[in-house]
């Protein structure tokens, strides 16, 4: 039986991400712990621990069949590998970087000045989109201090609370594109890998659509059921059940869960009481 060869990033906040989504997918990993790759227990795939930014050359020559990374490296790396996934975790922006001193006055602020980046063919697409002439410096590391070493005029790097930026006495002037995790894979796979992909992506939706839904049970008069099926229509309707109280039933329903906060009013106001909100593990559609 073929075996999918996933490409995930050995360590750090995207590699514990990714492990833990993998498992939210019912997919049991053996011996993941600091080790160059392992096996699933219960599904036909094979991981394969990389550095993020050589996952888009391996999924690229089939040395693994795809790969769980950053959005920005994809772009950067500019492989030739399909995104199949968007996965709704680590993301952030990259954006550019000015010493807070300086009068910002629009991105021409760039004509002439050199930035410091790890993502130089992200950078040099922005600045050719915007006829920005500018000297694109590569570095890797801590990209933060290139300013105040001399080394650059400002930066160009990815951005998450901001936080780092002003410790280094910079300011976040433009963000070019935001990024998450994504699913990748080969352009070539075999239809059985295929297949194991697609089984793979089903399940994946279907944690997706549970992080973003909530179940919903409450307890509202029986003659405020229509108005509150209205706000809460759930996946086709919700379940009414009645209760032994005469005029009372209980509401199950289905509902994203920045819909209940914006609905909580409407819903109380109706005579809904006893309402309790439950995560969901897997939904599908």
């Amino acid at each position: 039986m073929s075996t999918l060869k996933i490409a995930i990033q050995k360590n750090g906040r995207l590699s514990e991400k990714s492990l833990q989504l993998l498992n939210k997918c019912g997919i049991r990993i053996l011996n993941g712990e600091r080790t160059l790759k392992a096996e699933a227990q219960n599904f036909p795939i094979e991981i394969l621990f990389l550095r993020d930014d050589d996952i888009p050359q391996y999924v690229e020559q089939g040395v693994a069949d795809a790969g769980i990374l950053g959005e920005n490296e994809v772009w950067e790396q500019n492989r030739n590998i399909s995104i199949i996934k968007k996965l709704g975790f680590a993301s952030c922006r990259l954006s550019l970087a000015i010493p807070k001193e300086e009068n910002y006055s629009g991105v021409s602020w760039f004509s002439n000045k050199k930035i410091a980046t790890s993502y130089p063919f992200i950078l040099q697409q922005f600045f050719s989109k915007n006829n920005i002439s500018a000297t694109v410096e590569k570095i890797s590391g801590s990209v933060e201090i290139a300013p105040g070493i001399g080394l650059a005029d400002g930066i160009f790097d990815i951005v998450s609370t901001g936080s780092t930026l002003q410790i280094n006495g910079l300011k976040e002037v433009e963000t070019v594109t935001k990024s998450e995790a994504v699913l990748v894979s080969t352009t070539n796979l075999s239809p059985e890998k295929q297949d194991i992909l697609n089984q793979l992506v089903f399940r994946i939706q279907s944690v997706i659509n549970a992080a973003e839904h909530k179940y919903i049970l409450l307890n509202a008069p029986s003659n405020a059921v229509q108005q509150i099926a209205a706000i809460l229509p759930g996946m086709k309707s919700p379940t009414v059940l009645p209760l032994k109280e005469p005029g009372w039933c209980s509401i199950h329903s289905v509902i994203r869960e920045d819909d209940f906060w914006y609905n909580i009013g409407q819903l109380k106001n109706l005579g809904a009481e006893g309402i309790l909100i439950v995560n969901v593990e897997k939904m599908i559609l």
